[in-house]
């Protein structure tokens, strides 16, 4: 897949681009009924299937006291749209002068005379330009003027409600990672790299890996069970992905006041420091809760580590 960092960075004409533009924060499943059909169309034509998105998120610019935790890094966004079957993806930095841009501006400059689209693909409430300015209507009539057609996407549904990046935020706010893999089409995943803790866990017989997290989001606290994937080369190697049990929150036994992230990766005793890992959130095991004593804890981990693996081996 071809990236590109910015419209005004493109130096030669792409093949037949079938284009969609959007955020695409958590590549979810509305997401990728817009990409399958831009892929399929793209393949149809024998051209290049486009994802023209923008980072940092508009809302960090615009309202950054507002702006949403993000669900996904841009490198996560990336290889997903790479994994969608997507050619090429512009990624158009969001900067307070881009900000400005009129709508029928960025119809013109950004998208015809720098993309040249031959069909555009978009969310059912996909908006544009200075002040969100720009509306379906106003790109359903430029675009054929312009030479390219503009086809809307209808939403996707689950539970009664659209499939969006606000909805999965809730659910793992909740503390619901199940419902809301069911609306990404896969597990939730936090990426980072491991760092060396206060090492309580190896003490209890349960070492954990810390994990400075490079994500803006993670689910509610509480004690989860997935799988912890190596990102970078080293022993274990590259790609392997290893059941896990994990813990978010602040650890009330020992009076913790800063949430982190851990995992105890299963049958496993060897060095992960230092090593970038992405963590996958599959199943919660039960909320956070504090215990009356060190053993009384000691026992409750074993018992969520015999429940996790028993989860993890029926999926």
């Amino acid at each position: 897949m071809r990236y590109i960092a910015g419209s005004a960075a493109l130096d030669e004409p792409l093949t037949r681009p079938i284009i969609t533009i959007g955020n695409f924060d958590g590549v979810h499943l509305g997401h990728r009924a817009i990409l399958e059909t831009v892929v399929g169309r793209a393949r149809d034509l024998d051209g290049v299937a486009v994802v023209y998105t923008f980072d940092p998120h508009p809302r960090k610019v615009l309202r950054p006291a507002n702006a949403p935790g993000l669900l996904t890094t841009l490198d996560q966004k990336v290889e997903l749209l790479e994994e969608a079957g997507v050619d090429v993806v512009v990624v158009e930095p969001f900067t307070p002068e881009f900000a400005q841009t009129q709508a029928n501006e960025f119809i013109q400059r950004c998208l015809h005379e720098r993309l040249r689209p031959v069909e555009v693909y978009v969310g059912y409430d996909f908006h544009f330009g200075r002040d969100r300015e720009g509306s379906m209507r106003m790109l359903t009539e430029q675009g054929p003027r312009l030479g390219f057609s503009v086809t809307i996407i209808p939403e996707v549904t689950m539970d009664d409600g659209d499939v969006n990046s606000t909805r999965i935020r809730e659910l793992l706010a909740e503390g619901r990672p199940e419902r809301a893999a069911r609306m990404l089409g896969r597990p939730f995943t936090v990426r980072g790299t491991v760092v060396r803790g206060d090492q309580r866990g190896r003490t209890l017989g349960f070492p954990t890996a810390n994990l400075a997290p490079e994500n803006e989001v993670l689910p509610a606290s509480g004690v989860y069970a997935g799988h912890l994937q190596l990102l970078d080369e080293g022993n274990p190697p590259r790609s392997d992905r290893l059941p896990a049990v994990m813990n978010v929150g602040r650890r009330p036994t020992f009076a913790g006041e800063e949430t982190r992230a851990e995992a105890h990766v299963l049958d496993f005793d060897g060095d992960l420091y230092g090593r970038r890992v992405e963590i996958s959130f599959s199943l919660r095991l039960r909320s956070e809760q504090k215990f009356e004593s060190v053993e009384a804890l000691k026992q409750q981990i074993g018992e969520d580590v015999e429940q996790g693996r028993r989860k993890l081996e029926a999926l």
